[in-house]
């Protein structure tokens, strides 16, 4: 029965000291956790979205211009100069049509060139209009498609004629005229549907001659379609003859399939919910890339890497009942609200149990300690209160003041040198004065506060 008196006081401060370091767990993984975004309960989307310098993704090719001089000269020649590697074509009459007297001198220059080259393209005063590669601009204007119609044209063909006939309006103060959609379809040959199913059905894609993919990014495509997908690459085709039509003709070889047909830079769909997921991904897509697509000379294979994200973005999205891709709960943001309480009551408890065994300590270590048990007992008071009205901000002062409390405590419990009591409530009292100076509350700060208790 006498051991009965100890052994309740050892679990008295095991119980303490379990209290302080949970506290001190729950404010480590609180401050750790304040790095994490806020998230829902689906996946994110895998799509890569980095920013591309200029060069780093095989847009611009070998071609080059000549100097500012020479062009100059060759523009004042000829009322339409095409630098070699030109790919911009336009119907002549609606051109000319809409010049009407007014004389327009057009520069054309290929795709691909870096800034340094581009920039001596525009610094052709003579020339009324400049094209670099289908990218339209003259004066202050820019010309822009802005429908599925119109990129279609100019990146299937090389068509710039709506371009064209906008910015010549623009420039003459004139009301633009309604684009017109002059692209021709036609339907493909048994011969080159043959060919086209053919290379499908062994490898599921169909590269033709003078088309630049070289395979098909295999994440960004499973990403998008994780059933599979049958890609068709074609060049880009000749301005004013009408384009093979293979969408229609190969879904109805492979129902039930996605199947995606590149003409040069323009991506068509067919396949599942093609009557609606076919228009919002091209709008999405070639509404956000078509002005670099118009300048640089991306590489096919580069082109359908980013149309392949943009769907994934799509699909991760929820739309055209596409499965959503689920992402269980994270126990640590379901309970991250809650760790600022679990942390203010294990202080809160702690202390309040540290006060009561500071009040049993003070009769008899008050004759030898003199003042130094007061000095505990206000410190601990002040850390009680404080706890109450401290954030993130101040909890790693307080955190360590009241360890120094505790370690304090310890010391006088078992009759270490009082200055090394004294020492530790130094210590403490400055990591407390710390948290009343980021509280911004002057009547907090130790000196202040225990001259009010003490008086």
């Amino acid at each position: 029965m006498a051991d009965t008196p100890m052994t309740g006081r050892r679990w008295y401060e095991l119980l303490r000291w379990a209290l302080l370091g949970l506290a001190v767990v729950v404010l480590v993984v609180f401050l750790l956790a304040q790095r994490q975004s806020v998230d829902v309960s689906y996946g994110r989307s895998p799509s890569s979205a980095a920013t591309i310098e200029e060069g780093s993704a095989g847009e611009l090719s070998e071609a080059s211009v000549p100097s500012v001089a020479e062009m100059t000269a060759m523009v004042d020649a000829e009322p339409v100069v095409r630098l070699p590697g030109s790919v911009a074509r336009w119907n002549e009459q609606r051109v000319r049509e809409a010049a009407g007297d007014r004389p327009v001198r057009i520069l054309v220059a290929p795709p691909g060139l870096d800034e340094e080259e581009r920039d001596r393209v525009r610094d052709v005063e003579n020339a009324t209009i400049r094209v670099i590669g289908t990218e339209v601009s003259g004066g202050l204007y820019r010309s822009l498609a802005d429908t599925l119609p119109g990129w279609r044209a100019q990146f299937a063909t090389g068509d710039v004629t709506d371009l064209l006939v906008g910015l010549i309006a623009g420039l003459r103060d004139a009301p633009a005229p309604p684009d017109r959609d002059e692209l021709r379809w036609r339907e493909p040959t048994d011969r080159e549907l043959a060919a086209v199913a053919a290379d499908l059905r062994a490898t599921g894609v169909h590269v033709g001659p003078g088309a630049t993919l070289t395979g098909v990014p295999g994440e960004a495509a499973r990403n998008a379609f994780p059933d599979g997908v049958r890609v068709v690459a074609l060049p880009a085709q000749p301005y004013g003859q009408p384009l093979p039509r293979y969408g229609p003709a190969l879904t109805g070889l492979f129902p039930d399939t996605p199947i995606v047909v590149m003409y040069g830079l323009w991506i068509e769909y067919h396949g599942p919910a093609a009557a609606d997921f076919a228009e919002l991904a091209g709008a999405s897509f070639y509404g956000q890339v078509a002005a670099r697509l118009s300048r640089y000379d991306y590489p096919q294979g580069n082109v359908l890497a980013a149309w392949l994200n943009r769907v994934t973005d799509l699909r991760y999205a929820g739309l055209f009942d596409r499965e959503l891709p689920y992402r269980p709960v994270d126990p640590l943001r379901v309970a991250l609200p809650a760790l600022p309480w679990i942390f203010a009551g294990c202080v809160a408890t702690f202390l309040v149990l540290s006060v009561r065994s500071l009040r049993r300590a003070d009769g008899a270590a008050g004759v030898r300690r003199g003042g130094t048990p007061a000095r505990l007992a206000g410190l601990t008071a002040l850390a009680v209160e404080v706890s109450l009205l401290t954030d993130a901000r101040g909890n790693p002062a307080l955190a360590r003041g009241i360890v120094k409390l505790g370690a304090a405590r310890a010391a006088l419990d078992e009759g270490l040198p009082d200055r090394h009591v004294r020492t530790l409530l130094a210590e403490a009292a400055t990591e407390l004065d710390d948290t009343a100076r980021t509280l911004g509350i002057p009547s907090y700060r130790p000196d202040l506060y225990l001259r009010g208790r003490l008086s």
